[in-house]
């Protein structure tokens, strides 16, 4: 009688090494890819927070020019925001440097005068009002750009 005999031979060992071998390469690479990756949410998150943070700050000033023109701490209407750029990294109000955004810098904000009128006529429409476009760049170059309105409430 002939035992019979259970296991595997070394060349079936090697060929499972290989196998095992490449596939875990393809798991590795994809992982790899995958974390490398995971960081742009969180720059495009910040650079959207930049950007909302900026447009309400300009909203929140009045709708007519004052003639009052000096740093961003004496804007006290929304054209004053005209053409405001920071180089450098992203500074508070004052001009100092904010610790964490040193990557972020405002590109380009515009301020435009425009009619808002609906297609359908249901609403009354808005003789004057002032669309804002703020434009935030991250050093990736990431850009997120956001567009508000604000209107004159009385004349």
């Amino acid at each position: 009688m002939c035992a019979s005999r259970r296991g595997f031979t070394l060349m079936e060992v090697l060929v499972l090494i290989v196998v095992i071998g490449v596939a875990l390469a393809g798991v590795l690479l994809l992982f790899q890819n995958t974390v490398r990756r995971s960081a742009d949410p969180q720059i495009n998150k910040q650079a959207l927070a930049i950007a909302e943070a900026m447009l309400d700050e300009i909203l929140l000033n009045a709708y007519d020019p004052d003639g009052v023109v000096g740093t961003r701490a004496n804007f006290n209407d929304v054209d004053d925001y005209a053409t405001y750029t920071t180089t450098g990294g992203m500074k508070d109000i004052q001009g100092n440097p904010i610790p964490g955004l040193q990557d972020y810098n405002v590109t380009n904000i515009a301020v435009v005068v425009t009619a808002l009128n609906d297609s359908p006529a249901t609403l009354t429409p808005v003789a004057e009002a002032k669309r804002i476009t703020v434009t935030v760049t991250h050093v990736s170059g990431v850009s997120i750009l956001l567009e508000g309105y604000r209107v004159r409430y009385a004349p």
